[in-house]
């Protein structure tokens, strides 16, 4: 059986990893899905009017750009997202960080970490 990623991944992974892996595969799938839908039926329009004016070099420049635009915007898209949701993540890693530092640095020590770490405040 073969399988996009090792066994011991999963086991490394938090449910909301899992979750949003599932998410992003399932956005890449049915994405995947929907243009080659697009590109079929611009594809059939396209036989369809070569068959009626006869005129297939017009035509077919007018099919390539609309077929190059839905896949560059297929896959700028999946880019995007993918990209936000690595940032999406690695932002609640950061912020679950935080908020254990904060509180093992207690509220009597904070201004001195906080010095020390940041500077000092210039008011």
């Amino acid at each position: 059986m073969v399988t996009d990623k090792p066994p011991t991944l999963d086991a490394m992974m938090k449910p909301d990893d899992v979750t949003a892996a599932q998410a992003d595969a399932a956005r890449w799938r049915y994405g995947f899905l929907v243009v080659v839908t697009g590109i079929l039926a611009v594809l059939v329009a396209f036989g369809a009017a070569v068959f009626a004016t006869r005129e297939f070099a017009a035509l077919f420049a007018g099919v390539a750009g609309v077929i190059g635009t839905i896949i560059g915007a297929y896959f700028g898209v999946q880019a995007g997202q993918s990209g936000k949701a690595r940032v999406e993540a690695e932002l609640a890693r950061a912020q679950e960080m935080v908020v254990r530092l904060a509180a093992y640095v207690g509220t009597e020590n904070a201004p001195k970490v906080i010095d020390e770490v940041l500077g000092r405040r210039r008011s």
